[in-house]
């Protein structure tokens, strides 16, 4: 078994000591066992006691604070320019929207076929809203959006593109340095979806001279069951966006509760309604740990633990019919391996009732989620053997 340093970590999440083994990292990660304590406590004490006192003394600036610190640590962003705030669907509408109002006279949103269902679906939204159009990108659903693959449909007529940076389905990870300069030189923007590589990959936005990105907080960043997404606005578009839905914490004087809408300065404005407090807690206590870590430890267990999965999977399970359905190459691989079996989807059913929990993506796919803080080695080798024996 491959040497894992960061073995002592995996004490500090609830239920790591279970024999469960835990695939879907990537889609719900686990939550610290120093969050229920910073829980219980906010509650008894912050909320509790400071009770409405608390907005004027830290909740007002959360939203930022907390997004300048996932900036810092996870995307590579100077500060200023990350807010945490609204759902994942709910930002990506929002910076869509802000895109292609920038970009008049130009009609086309560029997305690829195996982007995440929401992000083609609210591009497919936005296109009909403002009177656009959709210019599919077609993939390998074993790979994904290539320099190459964008190139070629890129256009005069490209008001955005909306592109993955790990792909949902086959964790092929995109190059986004090169993404970006194409959008740039044919005049579009480009909005990046994080949420399968923030906390897992490092990401380095405004070296990319990124636009627009959007990433979750509950998988990676282990924030818990609908916690907040966060959004990244480029400094230098802060005062040229209009995001399309004004709310109260976005204006100019929150508190004025004036007639008329004015949007404020920076960051601020791409805030709509008042922010889950509550839910941006565990958020804090994993970029704490992060902090702790680095994220080149945690980008070197991640390639680790799915270098693992792949060697697994070709001695084991590779006779049985099984293929990798991701990119062998770590340069171009998230934090995840899907494994690929025309009965995977009984397979998976299976392997719950055993207590071990990847999930099904169509078609025939069986993706492990590698959490690189929370999931160990011991728990790889576990699980890909309860695949063998249930595959015969």
């Amino acid at each position: 078994m491959p040497h894992d340093p960061l073995q002592q970590y995996r004490d500090r999440f609830v239920g790591a000591e279970s024999d469960l083994v835990y695939f879907d990292g990537n889609s719900l990660g686990r939550p610290l066992k120093v969050t229920a304590e910073r829980l219980r406590e906010f509650v008894l004490e912050e909320w509790g006691g400071r009770l409405i006192r608390g907005w004027d003394e830290r909740w007002f600036d959360l939203p930022l604070t907390l997004g300048d610190r996932i900036g810092r640590t996870f995307l590579g962003a100077a500060p200023g320019q990350v807010a945490v705030g609204d759902s994942t669907t709910v930002l990506l509408y929002k910076l869509m929207r802000a895109a292609v109002a920038a970009r008049p006279g130009r009609t086309e949103i560029v997305v690829d076929r195996d982007n995440f269902p929401t992000d083609r679906y609210v591009a497919d939204g936005v296109a009909r809203e403002c009177g656009l159009a959709l210019r599919w990108v077609d993939v390998d659903t074993s790979a994904g959006i290539t320099a190459e693959l964008l190139a070629d449909v890129v256009s005069e007529r490209t008001a955005l593109v909306v592109a993955s940076h790990v792909a949902y389905r086959s964790a092929y990870l995109a190059d986004g340095s090169a993404l970006t300069r194409i959008a740039h030189d044919a005049g579009a923007l480009i909005l990046w979806d994080l949420s399968h590589s923030g906390g897992s990959v490092p990401v380095e936005l405004d070296a990319w001279q990124a636009d627009l990105a959007v990433g979750c907080t509950y998988k990676y960043l282990n924030g818990g069951p609908g916690s907040p997404a966060y959004c990244y606005v480029a400094a230098r578009h802060l005062d040229d966006l209009s995001q399309p839905i004004q709310g109260w914490m976005g204006a100019t004087d929150p508190f004025l509760m004036g007639p008329v809408y004015t949007p404020t300065q920076g960051i601020r404005r791409f805030l709509s309604g008042t922010p889950a407090v509550t839910a941006m807690l565990a958020v804090s206590d994993m970029v704490d740990l992060v902090d702790e870590v680095g994220m080149a430890a945690v980008r070197e267990k991640s390639v680790g633990l799915t270098e693992h999965a792949i060697a697994l999977a070709d001695e084991h399970l590779s006779g049985r019919g099984v293929t990798v359905a991701s990119p062998r190459d770590a340069g171009w691989r998230g934090g995840h391996v899907t494994l690929h079996h025309r009965d995977m989807q009984r397979v998976v059913a299976a392997l719950w009732e055993r207590d071990v929990i990847p999930d099904y993506r169509d078609p025939g796919g069986l993706r492990v989620g590698l959490s690189p803080l929370s999931t160990s080695y011991d728990e790889v080798d576990r699980g890909i053997a309860a695949v063998r024996e249930l595959l015969g």
